[in-house]
């Protein structure tokens, strides 16, 4: 912390901005990044970040996401990156040295642990994209207790009352993010960002500025450094490092530090310097002592723990109307880009879920989504099952095949209502997009859905639909080309245009407030269901069985049940090859806590909090996260979670076709498989309610291309 202080304090006694330079860990390898560190401050560099690579970083442009994915690639870990700062102080870097990245990886190496190691390695502090101070009370308080510094990140989009808090909040100095969306080198700068400096200056009480996102020219750098105190490069040192020539890295990086800032690349010796074009040459004068800078740091700057505790309970003060979390799980994990944003949505959600004009113009939609939806009795499944009555809660039967018009009409009157124009969303199976595509066709919206790749492929029929309705799909071939990446790019693409457009999440999942809107729209599914049970059989059902994947249809039938313990909740994950390999989807069953798209939850990573890669026959529960809600039902076992292989799902699909004439999703296949399982334990005048969540005529290609593999392994032969 006081490094920092001191570097600000020198920059100024010097009348020039701070160059604050950001590389990758481990890019392009491992054993280059001391010597690029060096190179940094060789040409210039004041203060260093240094990014720790995660699987998903959302905050991230195409470039810095690679740069990523290489390092990960090199298996880079966060022990490496922390040996890699160490080497490069051993070979004299005195630069001061921030750790910048996502949270998981933090969390999952031991939150006490990183703050002594980090002080052992010489790093100076943090900058944490997607850890808002809300969700940093016990970090910040290692970091203080450590002298280490926690910077908090302001946006175009943060707030006035927000802003004069995390002013306050900072330690050593601000980074103010230059425009909304992601990191990228950008051929011109925010024309709106003088007045977004002047703002954090109002209330930074003289804390120093640095500002970052777009600057890649000297012309940037004097223009950004003319207004702030620091100016901030990361995608463009990425870019000039894959330029470089074999053996040039470092002499390439020290050549465009010392262009960046106007100096001298090749000083005798740290003592003397190139007076910049930023310098006026009258003030020119000799870098100043540290002695001198030491003296103007006093007790006065540091922010006891009390008033600390203070401010970040005013911020969660701006947007704790509703509750954000389901026990430890939940929260808002998520870049100051979209801090005010989700407060406006948890704004306007509270508006409409208890208004009855809002409940009134939903169910003025029920005839045009098919509601309310079928509930019958399984004559057939009962019968080979043996045990319980088996019934099945038709969501397949709703308009576009699916479940998911619930919500995705829910959340279209919302976004109406907070006056949004553009619509986009996530999928997965298609089924989710199909249903936005679906509504904003309806009402005349303009709709961008993101899909994986690879579920573009296998999900061809979805695709094409979403287009005849009108949508732009736009296909991600980043990552695993699925679910998990579809995500990520729809959170990327939503930051760019928060004013206009209201991002429909398709599952339980994300930050604080979707998973509680997403519930509220699909808990029409239990709540029908427990209505049709009491007409039907008098009683509440014994059991209700939900397929799992993000959790929407899962949430959206246990919710209304969650607080009638004589009703069984029991939610099936796709298994893959089997829970015992790493070819998998079941989060729940083989998963570990973490955090993922914002939200703190059950995940699927690795030891050291990277994001697995995940498998499943089915396309919508290929997710390596799940809504947090069902996270706390599966710690206090108010719900069981157990996951069904693709063989297994291909079972419950054959029997469910062949002995009821339903092609079900195969999504659906795998809650079918599970509660034949269950309905053969319980009595024959017991009950099971299936959540048949959708339709199987996106999956008949995918059973023909998965039968010559899947069907021996279930006596299915349906060759030709």
């Amino acid at each position: 912390m006081d490094a920092i202080k001191q570097t600000f304090q020198r920059t100024k006694a010097q009348k020039r901005p701070a160059l604050v330079t950001y590389v990758t860990a481990g890019y392009p390898r491992p054993e280059d990044t001391p010597g690029i560190l060096l190179a940094m401050e060789k040409g210039g560099a004041d203060v260093i970040e240094l990014g720790a690579p995660f699987t998903d970083p959302i905050a991230d442009g195409p470039t810095i996401q690679t740069a990523n994915t290489i390092a990960l690639q090199n298996g880079v870990t966060m022990e490496m990156t922390l040996g890699m700062v160490k080497e490069a102080r051993s070979r004299g870097l005195k630069a001061p040295v921030m750790l910048m990245g996502y949270y998981n990886p933090l969390l999952s190496y031991g939150e006490e642990r990183l703050l002594e190691d980090c002080h052992a390695a010489g790093v100076n502090g943090f900058i944490v994209v997607d850890l808002p101070p809300e969700e940093a009370v016990s970090f910040r308080k290692l970091c203080n207790k450590g002298r280490l510094s926690y910077v908090p990140l302001i946006a175009p989009a943060t707030s006035d009352t927000r802003m004069k808090i995390l002013c306050q909040l900072a330690d050593s100095f601000i980074y103010v993010v230059s425009r909304q969306g992601v990191t990228g080198a950008l051929g011109s700068l925010n024309a709106n960002l003088p007045a977004l400096v002047e703002r954090v200056k109002k209330y930074s009480g003289n804390k120093p500025a640095a500002v970052g996102f777009g600057v890649s020219t000297n012309e940037h750098f004097k223009s950004v450094g003319s207004i702030s105190d620091g100016v901030v490069v990361g995608s463009q040192i990425i870019t000039v490092i894959h330029k470089a020539a074999p053996g040039e890295i470092n002499s390439e990086v020290e050549k465009y530090c010392a262009y960046l800032c106007g100096r001298d690349a090749n000083p005798e010796d740290g003592t003397t310097r190139e007076v910049g074009v930023v310098e006026a040459i009258g003030a020119a004068q000799e870098p100043a002592g540290t002695a001198t800078v030491e003296a103007t740091i006093t007790d006065d700057d540091r922010i006891t723990a009390e008033q600390d505790s203070d401010l970040v309970a005013q911020l969660a003060a701006l947007h704790g109307k509703i509750p954000e979390r389901f026990g430890e799980f939940g929260g808002q994990y998520v870049p100051e880009s979209l801090m005010d944003c989700l407060s406006q949505l948890e704004d306007g959600f509270n508006k409409i879920k208890d208004d009855p004009s809002f409940w009134e113009e939903y169910r003025g939609f029920y005839e045009y989504m098919g509601r309310p939806g079928h509930l019958h009795l399984a004559e057939r499944l009962t019968e080979h099952a043996g045990g319980a009555n088996i019934w099945l809660k038709r969501e397949d039967l709703n308009h576009t095949g699916s479940h998911k018009i619930n919500n995705a009409l829910g959340q279209l009157l919302l976004a109406r209502r907070l006056g949004k124009t553009k619509i986009i969303a996530e999928t997965g199976a298609g089924q989710h997009g199909v249903a936005t595509a679906t509504v904003c066709a309806k009402f005349g919206m303009e709709c961008t859905v993101y899909m994986g790749a690879e579920d573009v492929r296998r999900q061809a029929l979805n695709v094409f639909r979403m287009r005849l309705l009108g949508a732009k799909v736009v296909a991600v071939e980043a990552g695993s080309k699925t679910l998990r990446d579809a995500v990520n790019e729809a959170l990327r693409a939503w930051v760019v245009e928060l004013d206009t457009t209201h991002y429909i999440i398709g599952s339980a999942i994300g930050p604080h407030p979707f998973p509680t809107i997403v519930r509220t729209f699909q808990s029409v599914i239990g709540d029908e269901t427990k209505q049709q049970m009491l007409e039907k059989r008098g009683k509440l059902p014994d059991a209700v069985v939900a397929c799992v994947g993000g959790g929407s249809n899962a949430v959206g039938m246990f919710y209304p049940f969650a607080n009638d313990p004589s009703v069984k909740l029991l939610g099936v994950e796709a298994g893959g090859d089997g829970v015992d390999t790493a070819r998998h989807s079941a989060t729940l069953t083989g998963g570990t806590k973490g955090v993922l798209h914002g939200v703190r939850t059950y995940v699927l990573q690795d030891k050291h909090g990277q994001i697995s890669e995940t498998h499943s026959v089915s396309a919508g529960l290929d997710y390596p996260g799940v809504g947090p809600e069902l996270s706390s039902w599966k710690d206090n076992e108010r719900a069981k979670f157990v996951a069904a292989t693709d063989a297994e799902a291909f079972l419950g699909f054959k029997l469910m076709s062949q002995l009821e004439g339903i092609i079900p999703a195969l999504e659906s296949a795998h809650g079918i498989y599970g509660a034949i399982e269950l309905a053969k334990t319980m009595k024959k005048d017991e009950d099971v309610v299936i959540c048949l969540s959708g339709r199987g005529d996106k999956d008949v290609q995918s059973v023909a291309d998965e039968l010559p593999k899947l069907g021996p392994q279930i006596g299915w032969d349906l060759r030709f």
